[in-house]
């Protein structure tokens, strides 16, 4: 008594000019794979699949995620994987799927990989001449964690490493003969400190576990897709447990050749405390505390450093309204249609002291 396991039809694109059907029909023990194939050997003409996998003996059916016997089951047809049969052989040469974006470049999807590692092979060096005749100029290739398999061969058809996740790698393979203008990986990671002054004219302050000598403003590293005033309030709240609110950013130093030789952007941001119980994050912090301005000002660590001590003068000048520091703007860019934190301040000729900040 046979069982249908799995229907299905798919459509896929493919790189050719002759077409044939052919009745694919094998058998692997109890199971028998069938489709019918017709391959389009012309750019722009899609591959119809007809197949389905039936159980041909036996009453009962196991529980099978078709996802999972397309991707595993190395026998079905002709001792490859189905999912790899549904591709042209290793010697069939077509195109990889994939877009154009907006630079005359070419992102491959990840999604429509090939299974097989020597089809895979065979269909970048294909790809990578046909879009070579057509005047293509970068090319995209991100790779997920569970297709790392797929790395060595892309790095020795010429792909170059461009920037890795916990989740992908990303490589990239420029075809034009010269220098290679696609954009670089990110040059730079960005830090925020927390300027915190209550009304008692006390800063709030910490100590690093592993810097435990050295009374500190609050810091740490802006997120991704952060803003800068937001990723200061979050840094002081998990530090210290005080809530604040973003008032001005007042300052922003620029170093190169920092953490993994990247440049640096650390920007001091003034916050309004909105709450005074302290409790410290037992992870990075050994203590943290109120201390008197005065107090803070007069350590050895700010005294000795230039570039410590002009932040902290610059901050007092802030509280005394002899400077201004930059507010954060909500704008919309016509360009990208995207909203954007825009950093200036507005001074009103009344308040050129910035009384009303």
């Amino acid at each position: 008594m046979e069982k249908v396991l799995f229907d299905s039809k798919l459509e896929l694109v493919f790189l050719g000019r002759t077409c044939s059907k052919p009745l694919i029909s094998s058998h692997r023990g109890d199971l028998r794979f069938s489709g019918q194939v017709c391959f389009f050997r012309d750019t722009g003409f899609r591959a119809k699949v007809s197949y389905s996998i039936a159980r041909t003996s036996g009453e009962n059916i196991d529980s099978i995620a078709p996802e999972k016997l397309m991707k595993s089951d190395s026998s079905i047809i002709n001792g490859s994987k189905v999912a790899a049969s549904l591709w042209p052989s290793p010697t069939e040469n077509y195109v990889l799927d994939a877009y154009e974006d907006e630079y005359g470049g070419i992102i491959i999807r990840s999604e429509g990989l090939p299974w097989n590692a020597n089809t895979f092979a065979s269909a970048l060096r294909a790809s990578l001449s046909h879009w070579k005749v057509e005047g293509k100029k970068g090319v995209w290739l991100k790779l997920p964690l569970d297709r790392s398999e797929l790395v060595p061969i892309a790095v020795k058809e010429g792909f170059k490493y461009h920037h890795a996740e916990q989740t992908y790698v990303m490589l990239t393979y420029w075809i034009p003969e010269g220098p290679c203008l696609l954009p670089a990986n990110a040059s730079h990671q960005v830090g925020v400190g927390g300027f915190v002054i209550n009304d008692k004219n006390e800063v709030l302050v910490v100590q690093e576990k592993y810097c435990a000598s050295t009374w500190k403003l609050p810091t740490g590293f802006i997120l991704e897709s952060e803003d800068i005033f937001t990723g200061a309030v979050r840094e002081v709240k998990e530090e210290t447990g005080i809530n604040t609110e973003f008032v001005e950013m007042v300052a922003f130093r620029h170093a190169h050749h920092v953490a993994f030789g990247k440049s640096d952007l650390f920007f001091i941001c003034m916050l309004r405390p909105l709450s005074s119980q302290i409790k410290i994050d037992d992870l990075e912090i050994q203590a943290a505390k109120w201390m008197p301005l005065s107090e803070f000002l007069e350590q050895p660590c700010i005294q000795d450093d230039n570039m410590f001590k002009k932040i902290i003068d610059i901050c007092v000048a802030r509280l005394g309204k002899r400077y201004c520091g930059l507010a954060a703007h909500q704008v919309i860019s016509k360009f990208d249609g995207r909203s954007s934190s825009l950093y200036y301040n507005v001074v009103e000729p009344q308040d050129f002291l910035c009384q009303g900040s």
